[in-house]
């Protein structure tokens, strides 16, 4: 099984690869297929949001990519709502890994905290949360971790995960049932997190639903 990966980081290669080592398990039940698409996010930061051609452009890289994997998963949350957009209308599963991510922290509780790095990931995340959370009476706080993503753009990864990872101590110290790392970049943070809990992250999230989506094809099929 292939799983093709649009991401907007070329350091969530890394990230991705780490999780699946965890999710797949030996042997491994599927493969990933690594795509970088950084200029699609810079464009929606200078912009300041999502925008006409950034969502055509990244649903353009979505439909390459949905023509060689049996699974797409768009890893980068600003762009999410382009993957809901096309999961109904191609031939393989397109999903978001935020949406994964949210689905897991509402079943782990009430309160919910949604951290996010980038401003440009907090429309989406919190119409994304907000919409999931409506039947089951969780409430969603979407929280901008303040200057995490100036040290990631600087290349200082300790720096931005240590930020991530207070934030998260500070979240559950407030007294949220679940905190959830927004953005796929963030993972790293969990087990830097001292509490009672560690934060949820999308990659394990999205790759355990990719995996759940090629289950119900090869179902379908028989």
């Amino acid at each position: 099984m292939r799983i093709a990966c649009l991401h907007t980081a070329q350091s969530n290669i890394t990230v991705f690869d780490r999780a699946a080592q965890d999710v797949f398990g030996e042997p491994a039940r599927a493969t990933l297929q690594h795509h970088v698409r950084a200029d699609l996010l810079e464009a929606a930061e200078q912009a300041g949001g999502m925008t006409d051609d950034v969502a055509c452009a990244t649903r353009a890289a979505i439909q390459a990519l949905a023509a060689s994997a049996d699974v797409v998963l768009l890893t980068c949350s600003t762009l999410g709502p382009v993957a809901d957009e096309l999961s109904a209308t191609l031939a393989v599963p397109v999903l978001r890994v935020d949406r994964a991510l949210a689905e897991e922290a509402i079943r782990a509780g009430l309160s919910i905290v949604a951290l996010c790095a980038v401003a440009t990931t907090m429309t989406p995340t919190r119409a994304l949360f907000e919409a999931l959370a409506e039947d089951s009476g969780a409430t969603v706080d979407v929280r901008l971790v303040d200057g995490a993503w100036n040290h990631f753009k600087a290349g200082d990864t300790d720096a931005y995960l240590r930020a991530i990872a207070n934030a998260a101590q500070e979240a559950y110290a407030q007294g949220a049932d679940a905190v959830a790392l927004a953005q796929s970049s963030m993972a790293g943070a969990a087990v830097l997190t001292r509490s009672h809990k560690a934060p949820l992250s999308s990659p394990a999230a999205g790759l355990r639903a990719a995996l759940a989506a090629m289950k119900a094809v090869d179902s379908a099929k028989d």
